[in-house]
Order: structure tokens, then C-alpha cells, then sequence
């Protein structure tokens, strides 16, 4: 059995093409095997902030920006709401280009009737609306675990271990850092009951989430810097928290000779 799958829609977020640390490879395959009738880019697709201190642009990046393109040209919907890496874009909320819907935050109704506001999420994010300098200082270092990352793995994949994440194993175990996730959370599911809709489906603090908070159902799509998820809507509007690394570990123990076959070649 392949990985290919469609979905009613996709919705992807922080994938920040332009720095060492996006996944734009993994990415790339993501969308080769998974299709959907709309897509949404949930912010922070290209990190014009980083760009704006040297660019990083890889073959790979373009050829992610191209499967998109593609992707519409053949008749997806998609439509971008911009984050803060990439906010510059959203002086054009209400245009389309190349056939790219640019919004600065949408409503989605699900297969089932639901309805939901989607959104990148930095607004509620009290570190950078309240201390840029701390959440200058925290880039910085955050950047340097990401970069970590990289050689770390390389040792791994050496070693036959799987991929492994420092910087999100740091993350998650900083105190601070999970009271900070609980405060975003939170602040989300507030937004969403304000506009009076079913949930909320955000992106920036790079930390998937499918779950219930008071009553709304909470969204938050994760990243292509370290987890490699995104969010699946099915055709009977099921919610699917996709895992990329996981499909592609279990493809691969579903078939080993396949797998085999493909590395000798």
C-alpha cells in the first residue's frame, strides 16, 4: 500500500523556506504523495526575517514552491494567510496571484458543517506583541538549536537511529515554554469563541495540537522546521493530525523490500 492520499483539505504551516532549518525536502515529498481539493499555507511559508540577514535558498525550496503552483494549475484551491516571518504579504489580503488566494484570516466550514477561523496565530502571542527584545533573543538561540539539529541527525542516521529533535525536546521541556503554549492555546480558543465559530486552526509557536479547550476544538497545524506535520481534513470532515516522519517509518516496515530496492538503486 502507497502513501498516497486526498484529503478534502490540507493545511500546512511554518515551513520557512529561506533558512538552513526548513525541512523543504521532506515537505516536497509530502506533497507528492498527499493531494487535496483546497490547501491552506497557515503563515510563515517563506521567513523573510531570516532572509533579510542572508538568504538560504537550496534547489529544494524552489522545486516546493513549483509543487504548489503546479498544484493550483491542476485545480486545487489554495489559499495563504501570512504569518509574521512572512507579514510584508499581507498588505495584499484580498488579491489573488497565480491563482494563490492571499488572506489575513478565513473562515473554513468542514465536510460535516463545522465552521472555523483560520489564522498564523502570532497576534496572541504575548512574547512578541510585549517584549520584541526577548523574542529576539529567543530566535536567536531557538535558530542555534535548530542548527543543531543537523549534524545531530547526521550522526543518527549513521548510527541507524530516526530523526530526533533537539530543539523541540528543549522546548518542551522548559517550564516557561509550556505555560507560554498553554497561554497561546488558550488565547486561540477565546478568538474562536469571540467570532462565534466551532474551532480554530492556527500555526507560529510550532507545536501540533488536535484537541478539545472549553468547547472548541483546537488546531494547530506544527511545522517543516522540526515535527514535519500538517492537518487533514477527510471527506467526512474528520480531523487527522499527520505525522510525516511516522507515514514514512511505517511505509517503510510495511515494505522492506521496496524500501531496499529503492536505496540500491
Amino acid at each position: 500500500m502507497g502513501m498516497e492520499r486526498t484529503y478534502r483539505t490540507l493545511f500546512i504551516s511554518d515551513v520557512h523556506l529561506g533558512t538552513r532549518s526548513s525541512q523543504a525536502d521532506a515537505l516536497l515529498e509530502f506533497l507528492k504523495h498527499i493531494d487535496a481539493e483546497t490547501i491552506y499555507l497557515v503563515g510563515d511559508i517563506i521567513d523573510f526575517w531570516r532572509i533579510k540577514r542572508g538568504a538560504v535558498w537550496p534547489q529544494s525550496h524552489n522545486d516546493v514552491l513549483q509543487k504548489i503552483l503546479r498544484k493550483v494549475r491542476k485545480g486545487t484551491r489554495v489559499v495563504f494567510i501570512p504569518g509574521n516571518h512572512d507579514e510584508g504579504i499581507r498588505d495584499y489580503a484580498g488579491m489573488h496571484f497565480g491563482g494563490i488566494e492571499i488572506e489575513r484570516q478565513a473562515i473554513h466550514t468542514m465536510a460535516d458543517g463545522r465552521r472555523f477561523v483560520v489564522l498564523h496565530g502570532d497576534e496572541y502571542d504575548v512574547v512578541v506583541r510585549y517584549a520584541r527584545w526577548l523574542a529576539f533573543l529567543g530566535d536567536r538561540s531557538y535558530e542555534f538549536a535548530l542548527w543543531l539539529n543537523s549534524p545531530l541527525n547526521f550522526v543518527r542516521r549513521h548510527l541507524g537511529l530516526g530523526f530526533w529533535s533537539l530543539s523541540a525536546y528543549l522546548k518542551h521541556r522548559v517550564k516557561t515554554a509550556v505555560n507560554f503554549i498553554g497561554e497561546f492555546e488558550k488565547a486561540l480558543a477565546e478568538e474562536a469563541r469571540r467570532q462565534h465559530v466551532d474551532g480554530v486552526i492556527c500555526g507560529h509557536i510550532h507545536h501540533a495540537a488536535n484537541r478539545d479547550i472549553g468547547g472548541i476544538h483546537y488546531i494547530n497545524t506544527g511545522d517543516w522546521v522540526e515535527s514535519c506535520t500538517a492537518i487533514g481534513e477527510t471527506e467526512n470532515g474528520d480531523i487527522e493530525l499527520i505525522r510525516w516522519h511516522d507515514v514514512v517509518r511505517s511505509h517503510a516496515a510495511e515494505t522492506p523490500a521496496e524500501t531496499a530496492a529503492l536505496q540500491a538503486a
